[in-house]
């Protein structure tokens, strides 16, 4: 297994904890070069690495011209080979990591594409860069920092959304459970363990997988279905229907459950609104939490 993010990235990740301690630990996603101006309702933001202007961001209110009535969320699972995509409507399906392998052979033209670990963009910078001019891209700060790292001017002709971590936010420090509680657009468990944004714009809850993250985003689109397909978790140990032996690691297994149970309260908010969220994975352990299957997109042979 090639490594997942060049040594000195965990040189500077040890530093920083060391140094700033465990609240700001995550200084290390900036860290050093990256310097973000956030996008507002009406205005763009900016993104400047090394003091260079390389990118902007935008709101996910303004990111999208039109939202579909049905948003698919598409993984990476195994299961995705016993789906055809074919049959989803245009514009429809939310791309996450490396279900941009799917563009443009199966998906002619993405909602958008989502990838929220740095990892990703060490190991598969290639197959991001077939993402196209224009597409609305959701990345994390630790993603966006990588990708300056690697080339920045990738951002250029890209419409980025910012995945800002709520508990660890962006240019701020880590905030606690009472903290995070006085926040009008935040919803938590009882514990405060699992968490859901009613306003991405503002941060989101990460939860070991980028599909959690989708989930708030498409949530807050207000379409009127979400299904998810290639979401698997239950077989997350197998590579990846893009991989082949060199696979890559994936901490979904030790986070599964911490997963179902964040992408559980997003159904429920979802209901909320009136908001069918469906499975449409054969294989997903989405299904023993009552979620179902949807065969809608299964192959037929």
């Amino acid at each position: 297994m090639r490594s997942n993010r060049p040594f000195s990235r965990s040189c500077i990740k040890i530093a920083v904890r060391l140094l700033l301690g465990r609240s700001r630990a995550h200084v290390q996603d900036w860290f050093p070069g990256l310097k973000l101006e956030r996008a507002t309702a009406d205005r763009d933001g900016m993104i400047r690495y090394r003091g260079e202007l390389v990118g902007h961001l935008t709101s996910p209110s303004r990111a999208l011209k039109a939202i579909p009535s049905r948003v698919l969320i598409v993984g990476s699972g195994p299961s995705i080979a016993q789906c055809d995509l074919t049959r989803a409507d245009e514009s429809s399906c939310l791309l996450l990591n490396g279900a941009l392998h799917l563009y443009p052979r199966v998906i002619a033209r993405p909602l958008a594409v989502a990838i929220e670990d740095e990892r990703f963009v060490w190991r598969h910078f290639d197959l991001m860069k077939r993402t196209p001019a224009g597409c609305v891209c959701l990345l994390s700060v630790s993603v966006i920092r990588a990708i300056c790292e690697l080339d920045s001017t990738w951002l250029r002709d890209k419409k980025i959304v910012l995945i800002d971590n709520l508990r660890k936010p962006y240019g701020l420090a880590r905030r606690d459970t009472a903290e995070l509680r006085k926040l009008s657009h935040v919803r938590l468990s009882e514990d405060g363990d699992i968490g859901f944004s009613e306003d991405p714009s503002a941060g989101i809850f990460q939860a070991g997988s980028v599909a959690v993250s989708a989930a708030q985003f498409a949530v807050s689109w207000r379409p009127r279905s979400i299904g998810f397909v290639g979401i698997d978790l239950s077989n997350a140990d197998e590579p990846r229907y893009y991989e082949t032996t060199d696979k890559a690691y994936s901490g979904i297994i030790t986070a599964q459950k911490w997963i179902i149970d964040h992408l559980v309260m997003a159904r429920g908010i979802a209901a909320e609104s009136g908001i069918e969220i469906a499975n449409h994975s054969p294989v997903s352990a989405l299904i023993d939490v009552g979620f179902g299957y949807d065969a809608t997109f299964a192959k037929t042979e």
